[in-house]
């Protein structure tokens, strides 16, 4: 199917959008490719219902977590950040690498490997009697993914048009029994670096979906059904609503950062402004992290934390002496602020 030419106008607007925010960003002091990093990673987990709040998923990062989906959407991270690593080398061995970090630790027995039995969607769990879906039976798995990498790797298409084609391919192959939709979109990141649209940050796209995810479900089920156009359209609109809401939140995250240094006083050498830039992407955190992190002693860590404490940067969340937290309630709020932005549905969805 030829792609009418407004489309594809529409989608390499996208493209270019994508660019000059992932350059916007990339020269930002703050960290600011690990925060979009995470917050793709949430929205994209959320997009399968998975949701967590950002303290909890920051909990999660260093293990103290009791939120199942906050462990998983960490395992979100991992596949993201598999998926960057491999950009520059997108076969099928890249995308069983995303799957094995996105999985790993939850289901490590479906790791490795592609499905080996027929799986659907919707319907019962005896059968496919009234699923929505069903993907291709599991024999045809390995050549559909050899043919879909082949085709994510061609550098003579429209970036835009090419990775939603991709996704919605990969996603109707279905090649695991369980975290197809965060690897595919994991896919969409590998495939924005190595298309180089992007080249400093993980743009979060899966954020744009969040606003419509009904749209986003029935463009993969007009794919199936012949139409692409779909698919490209909310992968396009998905781009221009994630980086309008990610410059939101790159304004909140330099105003912090900006809050912090002029409320704190330091040398400039001193561990307190190194802490202060951990803090703007590991927003809760306990002296043997900031020691580790830093690369100083437990006293100086504990002198610096308490230093962010005067400042009003950090708040002691947990009683006692031993196991003790720190967050910081500022970046957590503008974490969470971003996510209920991204839920929001789109005027007319």
């Amino acid at each position: 199917m030829k792609l009418p030419a407004e489309l594809v106008a529409a989608s390499e607007d996208a493209s270019r959008e994508l660019t000059r925010f992932d350059t916007e960003a990339g020269t930002l002091a703050a960290p600011f490719a690990s925060i979009l990093l995470r917050t793709e990673s949430a929205s994209s987990s959320e997009v399968e219902n998975l949701t967590s709040s950002a303290k909890q998923v920051a909990l999660a990062q260093i293990g103290d977590s009791t939120s199942q989906n906050a462990r998983l959407v960490v395992g979100n991270v991992a596949a993201m950040e598999a998926a960057i690593a491999l950009a520059d080398d997108l076969d099928t061995d890249a995308v069983l690498a995303m799957h094995r970090a996105l999985r790993e630790k939850s289901t490590p027995e479906i790791v490795g490997r592609w499905r080996d039995e027929q799986v659907w969607i919707g319907g019962g769990s005896v059968s496919p009697h009234n699923a929505t879906f069903v993907p291709p039976h599991q024999d045809r798995v390995p050549a559909l993914m050899d043919d879909v990498m082949a085709f994510a790797r061609r550098t003579d298409l429209p970036a835009m048009a090419q990775l939603a084609i991709a996704h919605a391919q990969f996603e109707t192959i279905h090649p695991f029994p369980d975290g197809n939709g965060r690897t595919g979109r994991a896919l969409v990141q590998a495939m924005l670096r190595a298309g180089g649209v992007t080249n400093n940050v993980t743009v979060p796209v899966s954020a744009g979906l969040l606003g419509d995810t009904e749209g986003y479900l029935r463009a993969l089920t007009a794919y199936r059904d012949g139409d692409v156009r779909p698919i490209v359209e909310a992968m396009s609109e998905a781009s221009f609503d994630a980086i309008r809401n990610g410059r939101i939140l790159e304004k909140d995250i330099t105003e912090i950062a900006a809050r912090w240094d002029s409320n704190v006083r330091a040398r400039s050498h001193s561990s307190v402004h190194r802490l202060k830039n951990l803090l703007l992407r590991q927003p809760v955190v306990t002296i043997k992290l900031v020691a580790s992190e830093l690369g100083v002693s437990n006293p100086a860590a504990d002198d610096a934390v308490q230093k962010l404490v005067d400042a009003g940067a950090l708040t002691q969340v947990t009683a006692g002496r031993r196991n003790r937290h720190w967050q910081a309630d500022e970046v957590l709020t503008a974490l969470d602020a971003f996510g209920a932005r991204a839920r929001r549905k789109r005027s007319g969805s």
